[in-house]
């Protein structure tokens, strides 16, 4: 039997990101706990057999496309959700992308771009697409996945991936900050090395293997690890915890 303060019976949630990796971890995750998942990630065909999957195990989900570098894009999404099921009670802002290692004069503008729009844009937007129904609603929950990257510097990224995760740490904080007095909470994580088809697609074994030497726990974390501790910040279990980041990196970056 859950834990009371673990159920989220009848909650919407907007997960962003979660064809894959630590969004699908989180959505199926949240979904066993009652939730109605809206799944949202570009990857269409992922996000379909997450949905499925996740109705296959009696849980509530459906899929919904937005860009969320694209202000109209997520603000017709979270309408079509608010007037679909009335209310908006969760969002996990977990889409984000990694380009390779490379020194910053390799940087193009263009690259830098894109990082920002998704990793930095993408946060602002879908926050501020579903704050007014919270606000309206005086409750919401917001989890901003951001990086160990953020807190010290990128191990696989380049200084676009460092400097997009920072300004997520700080568009917490803000939002925070902003919306506390309307019983809305905002909390950042930042993982380390978790072991997701992003990570693998970025990597070669052997850097894998130099990376997992660095940790003192000796492994690599897991998606369900992840969201394991989304569904805590979603939860009312942590509903005096706002503005805060916290880590899951095995104690390989200690601060």
């Amino acid at each position: 039997m859950h834990d009371p303060k673990y159920d989220l019976t009848g909650k919407v949630a907007i997960i962003t990101g979660a064809a894959r990796g630590m969004g699908e971890a989180t959505a199926k995750l949240l979904a066993a706990h009652g939730a109605i998942v809206i799944i949202n990630d570009i990857d269409h065909t992922g996000a379909e057999r997450v949905a499925t999957e996740i109705t296959q195990q009696n849980g509530k989900s459906v899929t919904m496309p937005a860009d969320v570098a694209d202000y109209e894009q997520v603000n017709k999404l979270v309408e079509t959700v608010f007037k679909t099921y009335g209310r908006i009670d969760i969002l996990v802002n977990n889409a984000g992308i990694l380009r390779r290692r490379a020194s910053i004069d390799e940087i193009s503008a263009e690259e830098w771009d894109l990082v920002m729009n998704v990793n930095v844009k993408g946060v602002f937007n879908c926050s501020k697409a579903v704050m007014k129904h919270m606000k309206q609603q005086r409750s919401g929950k917001i989890v901003n996945i951001a990086s160990s990257a953020g807190r010290s510097t990128s191990e696989l990224g380049g200084a676009h991936y460092t400097a997009s995760k920072a300004a997520v740490l700080g568009l917490s904080r803000h939002f925070a900050r902003e919306l506390a007095p309307f019983n809305i909470n905002v909390n950042a994580i930042c993982p380390g090395l978790i072991m997701t088809p992003m990570i693998l697609e970025s990597t070669t074994p052997e850097e894998l293997e130099a990376e997992r030497k660095q940790i003192p726990m000796g492994r690599f974390g897991t998606p369900e690890e992840e969201a394991d501790l989304v569904l805590f910040l979603v939860s009312e279990a942590s509903s005096y915890i706002n503005g805060a980041t916290i880590d899951l990196n095995g104690a390989s970056l200690l601060i």
